[in-house]
């Protein structure tokens, strides 16, 4: 008598650090987004790509909390995000890097990366000193925390804003990974510089053990940080999958994307 193996179970989903569903978001009544459904889950590496002006920054603006969508639903670690960020008594830990460093002129390196909690935690001034200096560590840059930005080039000032994502807040008794955007990083940058910017990228979401979200049109940036691709296109996402899948795939959209062409649905910006 033959015996059936029995069958798995189905494995439950991983909660979602984020979720976008059916969001869309309106300019002077012209769509940016229209009706786009996300899903990032911890410790993933998502790339959003897609030619200059498709909306790409517009995600980050959205998941940070600087926008709230014209419609359809946002929710960070499974909480609807309904208010803007300096509107929330608690907001998620989201970290966003830009493309500028952005750093403040008048303070130290520092008191830059430890902005944050020397503003709202409630560590010792010596305890915020030892992880600030252990996050310039990370980024290789020991021993100028006490330089001011103008003192810096600016490639070390990139590092710097990477040192700032890196600080966390212990007396978070939530334990929710943060949620890491990074806004066209590498846009400008020469091939070295690109990649160490693309390493620390990579090395900043496993130290945090959160979740990356990363805005690019930059096909090394794309082949050095992306797990999951997604491409954006007048408002919708075109495709989506693997960063094994992105280079197979012959979707019209990402075939136009990957060899740079002017032939294809995706039409060249106004110059």
């Amino acid at each position: 008598m033959a015996v059936s193996a029995p069958i798995a179970a189905p494995q439950p989903k991983p909660a979602a650090v984020a979720e976008m569903e059916e969001v869309s978001m309106h300019w002077n009544g012209r769509p940016v987004l229209d009706r786009v459904n996300l899903r990032l889950v911890p410790g993933e590496r998502l790339m959003v790509v897609g030619p200059s002006g498709a909306g790409k920054s517009t995600i980050l603006r959205l998941l940070a909390g600087l926008l709230l969508p014209s419609a359809g639903r946002l929710r960070i670690h499974g909480e609807p995000q309904k208010y803007l960020r300096l509107d929330q008594r608690r907001p998620p830990d989201v970290r966003l890097v830009f493309q500028n460093p952005a750093l403040l002129a008048s303070l130290t390196v520092r008191e830059n990366v430890g902005f944050l909690l020397y503003r709202h935690s409630r560590l010792k001034d010596q305890q915020i000193r030892e992880r600030v200096n252990m996050a310039l560590e990370a980024v290789g840059l020991y021993g100028i925390e006490d330089r001011f930005p103008g003192e810096l080039s600016g490639g070390m000032q990139k590092r710097v804003s990477f040192a700032r994502a890196l600080i966390d807040d212990p007396s978070n008794a939530e334990g929710r990974p943060p949620l890491l955007l990074f806004d066209e990083p590498t846009a400008g940058l020469d091939p070295v510089a690109c990649t160490r910017v693309e390493e620390l990228i990579v090395r900043t979401v496993a130290l945090t053990r959160g979740s990356g979200v990363v805005v690019s049109h930059v096909m090394s940036t794309i082949e050095h940080c992306a797990e999951q691709v997604i491409l954006l296109y007048d408002g919708q996402f075109r495709w989506n999958g693997t960063l094994a899948e992105f280079h197979s795939t012959d979707n019209p959209y990402v075939s136009q994307f990957r060899t740079g062409s002017l032939r294809g649905p995706m039409q060249p910006a106004e110059l």
